[in-house]
């Protein structure tokens, strides 16, 4: 479900050339897929959708540069 939501945002927010191909342990920053102000969207976008809020100090790509790791990083924050 986590995944499931991260994932379609990420395909309608920004570009990814192939979408079917586009796996949860890619890395978006890595495949050009999202930049700074786009991990600043994807923050701005889990803190609305779960009602966390992330830290400066967890803003590191550990956190936040795959689905799998924003996805792993939400059910912690959550928990």
């Amino acid at each position: 479900m986590i995944k499931h939501k991260l994932r379609d945002f990420v395909v309608k927010n920004f570009y990814v050339p192939d979408a079917a191909v586009l796996r949860e342990e890619d890395s978006l920053l890595d495949g050009g897929i999202v930049d700074s102000t786009g991990v600043l969207e994807i923050i701005d976008f889990i803190e609305s959708e779960f009602k966390i809020v992330v830290e400066d100090q967890e803003m590191v790509p550990e956190n936040l540069d795959s689905i799998a790791n924003i996805a792993a990083f939400i059910v912690r924050k959550t928990a």
